[in-house]
């Protein structure tokens, strides 16, 4: 089952809001965030950040911006931390 949430983003100065899920699996979780209907998976590493991969390959060609990733990723660490 995922928790369901919006998460807050700013991205070329301006805020951008997210759908997102939370999904636990046994002693850790991962958040599934729709970009601009691309799905990024976001994992927590070793030191707790946040790090994003795309679960589809075919989706590689239309992948968001990196920068955008990371901030999406940063108000995810403000988030949980």
């Amino acid at each position: 089952m995922a928790d369901e949430f919006v998460i807050t983003a700013t991205y070329k100065n301006q805020e951008r809001n997210f759908d997102a899920a939370l999904i636990t699996y046994g002693y850790s979780y991962r958040i599934e965030v729709m970009i601009d209907e691309v799905k990024v998976i976001f994992e927590p590493d070793e030191e707790r950040n946040y790090r994003a991969y795309l679960p589809d390959a075919a989706n590689a060609k239309s992948a968001p911006d990196p920068v955008l990733l990371q901030a999406v990723a940063t108000a995810l660490e403000k988030a949980f931390r």
